[in-house]
């Protein structure tokens, strides 16, 4: 009882010091307490844009030429290293956005690209004109990757003009938020299912016949396939499955000297979400990550270089690299 006695009054000595820590970081809260700046945070080889995004709501797909703000792509100051010399890679969606910065680097890099693409044959054949100026060819597949048959096709052509395949980037997708679950249609949740799983598991299929010892395939997930987002349920859920796809098929191919991974971006300024949101919610697009804006395509294609070089990334395979702009959830 003696003891009892001794433990409950050291509970309550710990107790009143616990409280006593409480007050004092109150008092600093207070002392501290400073708004954040609302500034983009410049961390980069060039100054990018902030908060408010100019907002115009495309119509799907979402063409980038239709972007009162065109996203940064050209990365002027990135300097190739024949990472990828003679290599040759598939891109899908590659007409914009991210696909085209990796594109681009690709390039720079030495590679030879396919751009697989749905219909926005402009921004597809800016992309070509990029990659050409990089010195490299560049052939443009229009199809559906939901489509088996045009899978197997936009590799046996890329195949034929390049005489290989080193490098599979999956990156097409479909996004369309909702406001309600009960919103959530089964055509929706078809189409994004079948353009985000079905399209990546019928290139990588096709892929990988083709592929010899050194050759990489990256996949594009998302923060969203970690952390979730309650108006994207359905992209959430196919993102989450391209990471624990990138995952398992790492694993899996390995024994044939093939690397499997993925880049899970946060916010990215490419036509994908304006093709989404509504006005008032593309003006604050990624502001709620510590850098205050969302990435632009050029911060992000650098990874892909990473992935795909096997000078860089040659005890790399099943990973998932996350570049989300600092957010920690909260």
């Amino acid at each position: 009882m003696k003891k009892a006695a001794i433990y409950k009054k050291q509970a309550e000595a710990l107790a009143t010091k616990h409280r006593q820590i409480q007050d004092e970081i109150a008092k600093a809260d207070k002392q501290n307490k400073t708004k954040p700046s609302g500034k983009p945070v410049q961390a980069g080889a060039r100054k990018y844009p902030g908060l408010p995004m100019p907002g115009k709501h495309l119509k799907k797909p979402g063409k980038e030429a239709s972007l009162p703000l065109e996203p940064m792509f050209d990365a002027p100051f990135y300097k190739g290293s024949e990472k990828l010399q003679d290599k040759v890679a598939i891109i899908t969606g590659a007409d914009s956005g991210i696909g085209r910065a990796v594109a681009v680097l690709f390039a720079r890099e030495g590679a030879d690209v396919a751009i697989v693409y749905l219909n926005e044959h402009e921004d597809a054949d800016k992309t070509r004109v990029m990659v050409e100026k990089e010195g490299r060819r560049c052939v443009l597949l229009s199809g559906d990757v939901t489509n088996r048959s045009f899978c197997r096709d936009a590799v046996a052509v890329t195949v034929e003009t390049f005489g290989k395949l080193d490098i599979l980037v999956n990156n097409s997708a479909f996004q369309l938020h909702v406001p309600r679950f009960e919103d959530l249609s089964e055509t929706h949740f078809d189409t994004t299912l079948k353009t985000n799983l079905y399209g990546y598991f019928h290139m990588a299929q096709e892929a990988v016949p083709h592929m010899t010892p050194g050759s990489a395939i990256i996949n594009t997930g998302s923060v969203t396939g970690m952390m979730g987002n309650k108006d994207l349920l359905d992209y959430s859920l196919t993102k989450g499955g391209i990471h624990a796809f990138t995952r398992s098929l790492g694993s899996h191919l390995i024994d044939r000297g093939i690397r499997v991974n993925a880049v899970a971006p946060g916010p990215v300024w490419t036509p994908l979400n304006p093709a989404d949101k509504q006005l008032e919610d593309i003006a604050e697009f990624g502001g709620k990550t510590p850098m205050n804006r969302p990435a632009q395509p050029e911060e992000i294609a650098p990874a892909y270089v990473f992935l795909a070089s096997p000078q860089c990334s040659s005890y790399i395979t099943g990973e998932v690299l996350p570049i989300i702009g600092g957010y920690m959830g909260g």
